[in-house]
């Protein structure tokens, strides 16, 4: 179960990262309102997930999930560039968080 709380609370990372730029500085209400809840939601099933978590294990996986769905939207909705060396660190990344949840 922590497992599970602990890849919502990373989908939600991603959500206020993106919701960053939605929110032009917090000057747009609704977008600020949501990027804010989703930070609140993100850190309390962080800490959720961390009462049977090893707490490097679980912080490196929340961010990893947040890196890689951040940059990977970014792509999709921004026009970032998705160079080889660019996928290939995420899937670095990615590679990262497998092995954390293969060895806890």
């Amino acid at each position: 179960m922590a497992w599970s709380i602990l890849f919502v609370a990373g989908l939600l990372e991603i959500t206020w990262a993106i919701g960053l730029k939605y929110t032009e500085g917090f000057s747009r209400l609704v977008p600020s309102v949501v990027t804010l809840a989703a930070m609140a939601g993100s850190i309390v099933l962080l800490g959720l997930a961390l009462k049977s978590l090893p707490v490097g294990t679980a912080y490196a996986v929340w961010t990893g999930i947040g890196a890689v769905g951040t940059a990977t939207l970014g792509i999709v909705l921004f026009g970032e560039p998705a160079t080889a060396l660019r996928l290939a660190s995420i899937a670095l990344i990615i590679a990262g968080i497998v092995g954390l949840k293969l060895v806890t």
